[in-house]
Order: C-alpha cells, then structure tokens, then sequence
C-alpha cells in the first residue's frame, strides 16, 4: 500500500441527494407531571425543513425545543400530530440521526480516539478501517496527536470537537444540534461556529440546530424559527438570505444585511423572552 494513501482525508461524498426533509405537522406534545397534572410542552407545532438546510430554532427558555428535537430523533412519541423523515413518518429511532448536546455527552472512561470510534463500530465497521476513519475526522477537526488522550484532560472546546467528530462521523443525513456551543467562552464559541460551518458545507446534512443566541442562529443558519414561550407553537420563520459559503462568522455580524436581519428577528423574539421571564418571575414569587 502507498505510504501516503491516508495521508489526505478522503473527498466528502455528495451529500445533497442523501440528505433527508424533516416535515413536521401538528406537533404536540404533553407529558404528565410528578403531581399527575397535564403539561403540554409544545402545541401544534408545524415546520419543514428541506434537505440539506440548515435550520435554527429560537425561543426562551423552557419553550420546547429540546421536546421537538427529541420527536424528530424518534427518542420519544408524539402526544398529536406526526413527523416525517424522508418522507417517512417516525416511529421508532430515526435512522442516520446525529445528535450533539450542550453537556458533552462523551464516555469519560474511553480516550478521543475511543469515543470517535464509536459511531462507525456500532454499525459494523470493521475495527482497523473505522480507526483509519477516526484518525482522519480527529484531524479534520484539528485534534491529530490527541488520540490517546481522556476527556479530563481537554478544554471544553477541544471536548466539543471530538463531539463534533463523533457526531459526523456517520455521515448523518439529520443533525441535530441542542445548544451544542452554549456552554464555550465568546472566542472558543466563534472557532466552532466556523468550523461547524466548514463541515455543514462539505456534508450538508440537514441540521436543526437549537441555541439561545440569536447572533449565532442568524450567521448559521438558512432560515431561523421563533418558538413562542410555554407551550411552545412556531411564531415565526424567518429566511436567512445572507450568501454561502460564510467564511467567519465575527465578520458577518458586522455586515448591513446581518444587522438588518437579527434586528426584524429580535422584534419578533423579545416579545416571547419578556413573557417568558414574567411567568417565571411570577412563579418564583
């Protein structure tokens, strides 16, 4: 075998065609409480997002967004309505679904390479071809030479690449993003956003992507969806026409056409933030 045959990542396959729709109808959702009272967590919620698109989900706190995630992964049923998937409607776990969450939801006891591995062995790559795989994504996301490494012993930003490795890997046609950089500091936040980009545009999967930060839902995404506060039902959806590639998201949010956008958005979101915090402040009084 030629020395140099993994020495550069393989070409990303054509992802587009391989992408799947997400087509959510009348979504509703209620769960019952410790107390055995009735709470509905998202109500009639209706949204498409078509293959390949990027797709932002804003709203306060406690508006269901992680709820809708968790329908279109397949993790839990809905109480009404339905979702589809490649035009198929969920009922079970959803196939080539990716998820990444805010808390690293890493093995503690395996290195990075271990953790990367995952994702190919469970559907039955054979060891020795998925370590080449995993090398190359750890590279890709710029952590070749920390392989042998544990999650301890990284920032929380290298702890979001092998995430984000771990979560491309399969090559998903969904990925489903809940505050994936919520917890990262401004500037590690930026890199990921940009390389988060990077990838989205090599593998174009289609991605629902849930963040609290209307900044980044804008220099991120293809269209961003407001969900009103508790129970949650779409407000808004609001396409984002800024061009790709976008290259570095701080610069973006300079640009006129940015400004103009996130300000149309933020009219549409305050309104469902003040409401939201009322009802909080309300309860804690």
């Amino acid at each position: 075998m030629d020395a140099n045959h993994h020495h550069r990542p393989p070409a990303a396959p054509e992802r587009a065609e391989d992408a799947a729709g997400i087509d959510i109808v009348g979504l509703t959702k209620r769960y019952l409480t410790p107390k055995g009272e009735i709470f509905t967590a998202i109500r009639d919620v209706n949204l498409k997002v078509e293959p390949g698109q990027f797709c932002a989900i804003v709203g306060p706190t406690g508006c269901g967004k992680s709820t809708t995630l968790a329908q279109v992964s397949g993790l839990e049923q809905p109480s009404a309505g339905s979702v589809s998937v490649h035009d198929q409607i969920v009922d079970g776990i959803t196939k080539g679904v990716s998820y990444m969450f805010q808390a690293d939801a890493l093995f503690p006891w395996k290195t990075v390479l271990g953790n990367v591995l995952i994702g190919p062995v469970l559907l039955g790559t054979p060891k020795r071809e998925a370590t080449v795989l995993a090398m190359d994504w750890l590279r890709r996301v710029g952590l070749a030479g920390f392989e042998d490494r544990y999650p301890h012993q990284l920032s929380g930003g290298m702890r979001k690449r092998v995430a984000m490795a771990a979560a491309l890997i399969n090559n998903p046609r969904i990925l489903l993003m809940d505050e994936p950089f919520g917890a990262l500091d401004v500037q590690t936040k930026a890199i990921m956003q940009n390389e988060l980009l990077q990838l989205w545009e090599e593998l174009r999967p289609s991605v629902l992507f849930i963040t609290h930060d209307l900044d980044e839902a804008v220099a991120l995404a293809d269209k961003v969806v407001i969900m009103t506060s508790s129970p949650g039902t779409i407000k808004d959806v609001f396409d984002i026409d800024l061009p790709r590639p976008r290259g570095d998201v701080q610069q973006i949010r300079h640009e006129g056409r940015f400004l103009e956008l996130q300000g149309r958005i933020w009219e549409s979101l305050k309104d469902e933030v003040t409401r939201a915090y009322k009802q909080t402040a309300g309860a804690a009084a």
